[in-house]
């Protein structure tokens, strides 16, 4: 016999908890299926432990950029210090903290490995061996995320190397770090362990710039800033190779050109892949391993009954922890009866690389406007080059830009880097999700002196 809810979401990271969350306010029996921490990987081995290691290291930066408070910034940065206020953080990877809001909210969390069983149905398997198995009257929602890609490089799984679980865990700082990959993870992480102590950090990147899937100009500005702090930048090269001295000794890589790198670890960020693999897809018709398709309602394509949804990475859409928690809404709001759906989709998405400078961008990239066959023009301020920016301190630099769709006169794509930027953004998604046209947005007069104020020197460029 199966036990029965309304919603059965498997997955408690923050997408799942809000599916569940929402559903349970709107009166509906929920059961919440776990097999690991209740929070998810954001809370435990992303988001929050990696922002919580990169702080110490933007404030001092910040600090030294202001005369006066440079002259008191005398000491070293403590990592143990910084390692002990992550482990603060990710509350020692213990997740009871979480469970009152789940028993305020009537949600039964069920602990161990779930799967779908065919329709409507869930079976999880727990840790002393013993299968419960869960009926949804309702609705399944799939909430299962991402997990690390390891590309098969001889040798690379051999030297046991980091991901972003290992990194942001890490109980020391290793004297000579190398990362593959300089994406997000990879770039964050990089100059996170050299502001910690590490005396040597060399990103390798295939592409021919860090951040690839932002604007040129981003990943450019950062690497300079890398080299400045030296941190060794190497694009356009591929890793063939991988071997670890003795069980703990340095790992040594080799590159495609025959060049070899040394380090004491090595962290893998190239990337990730749905955690779809073992969800029991296969009975619904579905193929295990590859990314739910949802439609805008967050419904998986190819299954029968609008009972099955996929929500936050695990459909392929827009993998961050911010759309996963949007995505858990809609789903919600859907199940609950509403009129809703994903309205930002894929092209109006907000993303922030936490590095310094910080790359903050929302919508369309202009190589991504102009592949949509739109007329834009784009336009382009220093980000510094404003009052509210010279209060901050000496040497803040950037790029502010524009994409601006020239049919509709609305943004439909904007970048702005330079340090400490990130609630910048949020004016730039309502302006490309509002649809908000440029003439009307020239009377969204910005306070002096903010670095909002770059909002007037764009528009003034686009002709406003």
């Amino acid at each position: 016999m199966a036990d029965d809810f309304d919603v059965i979401v498997i997955g408690a990271g923050p997408a799942g908890e809000n599916a569940a969350g929402r559903c349970a306010d709107g009166g509906l029996t929920v059961a919440l299926v776990e097999r690991e921490l209740v929070g998810g990987e954001c809370s435990y081995w992303g988001c929050i432990p990696s922002k919580t290691l990169i702080r110490p290291g933007d404030v001092l930066a910040a600090a030294r950029r202001a005369p006066g408070a440079a002259e008191a910034v005398t000491g070293e940065l403590d990592a143990d210090a910084a390692l002990a206020q992550r482990d603060y953080m990710t509350s020692d990877w213990d997740d009871r903290a979480q469970l009152p809001w789940l028993e305020g909210k009537g949600i039964e969390l069920v602990r161990g490995a779930g799967r779908l069983a065919g329709e409507r149905a869930v079976a999880v398997a727990a840790g002393d061996g013993s299968t419960r198995r869960l009926g949804a009257r309702r609705a399944v929602v799939l909430a299962t995320g991402t997990i690390p890609l390891v590309p098969p490089i001889p040798g690379l799984g051999e030297v046991r190397p980091w991901d972003n679980r290992s990194a942001t865990a890490a109980k020391a700082v290793p004297r000579r770090l190398l990362v593959l990959g300089g994406g997000t993870v990879g770039a964050e992480l990089a100059q996170a362990f050299r502001r910690l102590g590490a005396e040597e950090v060399t990103v390798v990147e295939g592409a021919d710039r860090l951040l690839a899937r932002e604007e040129p100009f981003a990943g450019e500005e950062v690497e300079a800033a890398f080299q400045a702090e030296g941190i060794a930048v190497i694009t356009g090269a591929k890793m063939v190779a991988a071997r670890r001295e003795g069980h703990d000794g340095p790992v040594a890589a080799t590159l495609e050109d025959g060049h070899e790198l040394v380090g004491d670890e090595l962290l893998v960020a190239v990337g990730r892949r749905p955690a779809t693999a073992n969800l029991g897809l296969e009975t619904v018709g579905l193929e295990p391993g590859r990314p739910v398709a949802v439609d805008d309602r967050l419904r998986a394509a190819g299954v029968d009954g609008g009972w099955l949804y996929a929500v936050g990475d695990c459909n392929g859409r827009a993998p961050f922890t911010h759309m996963g928690k949007y995505h858990g809404r809609v789903a919600a709001d859907v199940i609950l009866g509403k009129d809703a759906a994903d309205l930002a989709g894929q092209e109006q998405v907000p993303r922030v690389t936490f590095t310094d400078p910080q790359v903050c961008a929302v919508g369309l990239t202009e190589a991504q406007a102009r592949d949509k066959g739109l007329e834009i023009t784009v336009v382009r301020y220093g980000t510094g080059d404003v009052p509210g920016a010279y209060t901050l301190g000496n040497g803040i630099r950037g790029t502010s830009q524009l994409v601006v769709d020239d049919a509709r006169r609305v943004v439909v794509g904007a970048t702005f880097t330079g340090p400490g930027l990130q609630e910048l953004l949020h004016s730039a998604t309502v302006a490309v999700v509002a649809e908000v046209p440029v003439d009307r947005l020239w009377h969204a007069v910005p306070s002096f002196p903010t670095v909002s104020e770059v909002w007037l020197h764009l528009l003034e460029a686009y002709g406003c």
